[in-house]
């Protein structure tokens, strides 16, 4: 699937700025649109069993740890106990909250709530603007419908890190199409510092910069593969000279059971659920389709000769998702930054009719709205 529009290396001039952002206001608006019916959902839901929204969505599982980091910093050793080293979580989350509250009214909750629905409308500006830069606006849009209508697509406004990861994963994957290769590289390295699964953007850019850099010579791509996976390792580094073991940050992974298998644990999970179990939950069999459906939508990608950066990011991105032991529940939620993996559905559905993309997309819809409020208010694990 050849796509319809070239990368180009020419920085985009003032008026090209502002048609970028106003060929991206009907996927903002779509965005918007599909997120409030699913808090509207959430809301109603909460109401009819005496929860809270904001509560759920600003002080839950994971959110609890990036504001007690916000509020009191990391730890200062390994130490044995099995879930409880704040050094697992990345800092750049829990440090922008940290300086946005100390400038602005309100609780550090509800300053990561908006920090976390601001950057998810950064990344869907930033998914379109790939999936307009490879196949035009409408595949563009119906893509960011489709980020938007995952299934766990709710913790996107939730206080996590998944929306900051995905704004900067997206625009690193654009600078990177474009070869514009410092920018590419910054901001890889400031996923690096947002999550684990940074170094699946790290390893994308400086692999396609490196090559460009062997092919030209040129500084810029140089940097850039430099700039990379310097976020990553910086953090990694940090950690190890903060325990006080060159392998730090990977022992502390493993007090919370994380580490890398090969793929033998999900392998194991999904034997067990989908062919021994008489009743799965609902929630880990919609995970398991999430896990199976990523890596066969990898080989369609790959069919299509989608960019190296996207191939290589998304690659990376599933072996290290799908290649780690330890908790299975939340590997729908680590994959949510995985937008490439939804390219040939987002051009099948643009190219479609549109009786036909009108069914599918809101059929989606509304399925994320309903699984969003069932998972935060049914099941009992985190997201």
């Amino acid at each position: 699937m050849p796509p319809t529009a070239t990368p180009t290396t020419a920085a985009p001039a003032p008026t090209a700025r502002v048609r970028i952002r106003v060929r991206a206001a009907p996927a903002l608006l779509a965005y918007l649109g599909v997120r409030l019916l699913g808090l509207l959902v959430l809301a109603r839901w909460a109401r009819l069993r005496g929860h809270g929204v904001w509560p759920t969505l600003a002080g839950s599982w994971d959110s609890r740890w990036y504001l007690r980091i916000a509020d009191h910093g990391y730890a200062t050793a390994l130490g044995t106990a099995m879930d409880s080293n704040s050094l697992a979580f990345f800092p750049l989350y829990p440090g922008l909250v940290k300086a946005v509250a100390a400038v602005t009214p309100g609780s550090r909750a509800s300053v990561a709530l908006v920090l976390a629905a601001g950057f998810s409308l950064v990344a869907a500006w930033g998914i379109f603007a790939v999936g307009d830069l490879l196949h035009g606006p409408r595949t563009g849009v119906v893509l960011v419908v489709l980020w938007a209508a995952l299934p766990v697509a709710v913790v996107q406004w939730m206080a996590y890190t998944e929306s900051l990861f995905t704004a900067l994963t997206a625009w690193a994957l654009y600078w990177a199409l474009r070869e514009r290769w410092v920018a590419a590289g910054a901001c890889a390295a400031l996923a690096g510092l947002t999550r684990p699964t940074g170094i699946a953007v790290g390893v994308a850019v400086a692999v396609v910069a490196g090559v460009a850099w062997w092919r030209t010579r040129e500084r810029d791509a140089w940097i850039g593969a430099l700039l990379a996976p310097a976020g990553w390792l910086a953090f990694v580094a940090w950690v190890g000279w903060r325990v006080g073991r060159w392998d730090g940050y990977f022992a502390v992974q493993r007090l919370w059971r994380n580490q890398w298998d090969g793929g033998a644990d999900t392998v194991r999970e999904l034997r067990h659920l989908l062919a021994y179990q008489t009743r799965p939950q609902l929630f880990l069999v919609v995970v398991s389709g999430v896990l199976l459906a990523s890596a066969a939508l990898y080989l369609v990608c790959a069919a299509d000769r989608q960019p190296r950066v996207l191939l290589v990011f998304t690659g990376v991105l599933l072996v290290v998702v799908l290649g780690s032991g330890g908790v299975y529940f939340p590997r729908a939620r680590f994959l949510l930054p995985g937008f490439p993996l939804l390219l040939p559905v987002a051009v099948a559905v643009a190219r479609t009719r549109r009786p036909v993309a009108w069914v599918v997309v809101s059929s989606a819809v509304v399925a994320s709205a309903w699984f969003g409020a069932y998972m935060l208010l049914v099941w009992r694990g985190p997201p």
